[in-house]
């Protein structure tokens, strides 16, 4: 396995009115993060919000593309992001012990924290299709080019770790720096995770190791 430190590019907030971050995802332009009452949108150039959707957002949020999907409490909410309405609702796997949230290849994949599994789930029914272990609790999940992260936070410990799908064996570890937690994650598709901060109202940007590119820009 592969183990290194996690190499921190840039912290965005805290924000006004935010006590929590917890799930986030990217839209190919913006930063969508959760805070609890709200869904709130990061322009990751100039560290503002520029704008909030008022939902319910209790943990993982995802993007598939033209739509966002976020955690509520026993549900995922499928959310127009233009409007902001909630256009459906599934089940959560975990049924409120669930905590990331990821869109890849036509599914959701759903981190249940405390039991430290992944699931990936039918977006129309909210039926499980697969389930992976974990070794430890499971924070925010994430796909970018074939591989499978997630975040862990234990105490005042902390990590990203690259797992394989299918065995869930751990490939790869990034260390967050001691007290920096995560809570959600997600790829920039290039050469940047955003992890939500939980309590610290923060979402900092990580540089995804391997990527041959100029990360964070």
């Amino acid at each position: 396995m592969k183990r290194a430190t996690a190499e921190i590019l840039r912290e965005y907030g805290p924000f006004p009115g935010v006590k929590t971050v917890a799930g986030v995802t990217f839209d190919g332009e913006k930063i969508w993060f959760a805070s609890g009452d709200k869904l709130n949108a990061l322009d990751p150039g100039t560290g503002a919000t520029t704008r909030s959707i008022d939902v319910a957002a209790h943990a993982g949020t995802a993007f598939d593309g033209k739509h966002l999907y976020q955690i509520a409490e026993n549900r995922i909410q499928k959310i127009d992001p233009a409007t902001g309405k909630v256009l459906a609702s599934i089940p959560a796997p975990g049924n409120g012990g669930d905590s990331g949230l990821a869109w890849a290849e036509g599914s959701l994949w759903v981190g249940q924290h405390r039991a430290r599994k992944i699931h990936q789930i039918d977006p129309e029914t909210g039926k499980v299709l697969r389930t992976i272990e974990s070794k430890r609790i499971v924070t925010g999940v994430t796909w970018v080019d074939g591989e499978l992260w997630h975040g862990t936070w234990e105490g005042d410990e902390s990590d990203l770790r690259r797992v394989d799908p299918r065995s869930g064996e751990v490939l790869q570890t990034l260390d967050m720096p001691a007290g920096t937690g995560v809570s959600g994650l997600e790829s920039d598709g290039k050469g940047c995770f955003f992890c939500g901060g939980g309590n610290s109202g923060k979402v900092r940007a990580v540089r995804r190791p391997g990527y041959k590119g100029s990360a964070g820009k």
